[in-house]
């Protein structure tokens, strides 16, 4: 059978902050593919955590059923691979390759690519990382074979940090992302993230020219995705849209082209269902995802009338889960504190702003209730509004509902830190 290539490209903590979602950061790669892809404007990853969002889309799986509850880099991995979508593939004929970033395993031979190309886990020299990374995958398109492939392009742009921004990124016509407020700190850093966003997007390029002038376009689906939200506070390792909240552009054959865009909600352990219908196969029935097809075919109007996500380890230990539906998000956190801790911010001179204006002093919510259409930075708490009583013990019902289905072991208690596996005491690091 002609299976169609599959073509993952994904970047680091970049969220939605790209110009096809309206994003004032010029990247006119990501915008050209969008305008020839379809385009998931409420798509959302099953973890505002690195490793985790990772392994769930790749496993279809949300992060504690698949077993990755936290950071690669920190000794946590998947029990293993067998769940792993280039496992399922590589059943099916599919070859694959690796190039560039992985994230889900402390040792990226186990996980099982057939091959594995440059390799650049943790490199802070991000623009000959970006450059290394692209050359071997267009080097791999040029060289590939008839049979079928699945090839992963992982960059680390756009992570921190940043690096000194190119001489025409000037910060003063900067705009820095909701939440953070307008001020020179926050351009300065937006003016950072142009920068590396500017050397994913062009390493992008190359690889979707390698894919044309290879001739593969009609035969390949392309899909370009990140982790999770930008790493600044209030974004990254946050269960607000701000940190879940993914770009998710997909381009194939048949009806995934042409620039459609999709207000439907969507998850990314979605993308393992939608490529096993795409490419013609039975999925494996351990998938908790649902294909997308039928949306994209214009069959139905949504697939989902509520998704997940959830954080157990980053830095430290700080289990949360939230549920989110169209309009309405419920966030549960489970620590007894007084105050913020900021041990999962990253350093950059935003966090140093806010952290001078007392963000990290404020206090500890373990319950939020937010209306995501009249307050979409979700600002205000209606936890404690008489008015959403009943909306609160629904959002309540449905999260436990998913916890008891999914077998959360939060449920039982704190989550157990797995052998192997190191973090922090987000006290300490806090005051770093």
């Amino acid at each position: 059978m002609n299976y169609p290539n599959i073509v993952y490209i994904h970047s680091h903590d970049s969220g939605r902050y790209i110009q096809p979602y309206g994003a004032p950061m010029r990247s006119p790669r990501l915008q050209s593919f969008a305008e020839d892809a379809v385009v998931f404007r409420q798509a959302f990853a099953a973890s505002p955590a690195c490793s985790p969002s990772r392994a769930s889309l790749l496993t279809g799986q949300w992060s504690h059923s698949a077993g990755m509850l936290g950071l690669a880099n920190r000794g946590f991995t998947l029990p293993g691979y067998d769940k792993h979508l280039i496992t399922f593939l590589h059943s099916h004929g599919y070859r694959s390759a690796l190039a560039g970033l992985q994230h889900i395993s402390p040792d990226t031979a186990a996980i099982g690519y057939t091959e594995i190309l440059e390799r650049r886990d943790w490199s802070h020299d991000q623009q000959h990382g970006s450059d290394l990374i692209a050359a071997s995958a267009v080097e791999y398109l040029e060289r590939s074979a008839s049979e079928p492939f699945f090839l992963d392009v992982g960059f680390f742009d756009t992570h921190r940090p940043y690096g000194v921004p190119e001489d025409d990124i000037d910060p003063r016509w900067m705009a820095p992302p909701a939440p953070l407020p307008d001020v020179p700190a926050t351009r300065e850093d937006a003016a950072g993230y142009q920068s590396s966003l500017r050397r994913f997007d062009t390493a992008v390029g190359r690889v979707l020219d390698a894919v044309q002038t290879q001739g593969l376009a009609d035969n390949t689906i392309v899909i370009i995705t990140t982790d999770h939200g930008l790493a600044s506070p209030g974004m990254k390792v946050t269960l607000r849209d701000s940190g879940i909240g993914v770009m998710l552009l997909v381009r194939g054959p048949g009806n995934w082209r042409g620039g459609k865009v999709l207000d439907s909600l969507v998850t990314q352990i979605d993308l393992f269902p939608t490529l096993c219908e795409l490419i013609g196969v039975q999925p494996p029935e351990h998938l908790q995802g649902t294909s997308l097809v039928p949306l994209v075919d214009s069959q139905v109007a949504q697939v989902h009338e509520e998704i997940f996500a959830e954080v157990n380890y980053h830095v430290g230990y700080e289990p949360q889960r939230c549920v989110r539906t169209l309009r309405w998000k419920y966030i549960r956190r489970y620590l007894d504190r007084d105050s913020e801790a900021f041990a999962h911010v990253d350093r950059s001179p935003s966090r140093d702003f806010v952290r001078a204006q007392g963000w990290f002093g404020r206090p500890y919510v373990k319950e939020m209730l937010f209306d995501t259409v009249l307050d979409p930075l979700e600002q205000h708490n209606l936890v404690d509004s008489s008015e959403h009583d009943a909306l609160l013990g629904e959002m309540r019902r449905r999260l436990q509902l998913w916890q008891e289905q999914t077998e959360d072991p939060l449920l039982e208690g704190p989550v157990a830190l797995p052998p192997g596996a190191h973090v922090d005491d987000i006290e300490t690091w806090s005051s770093r």
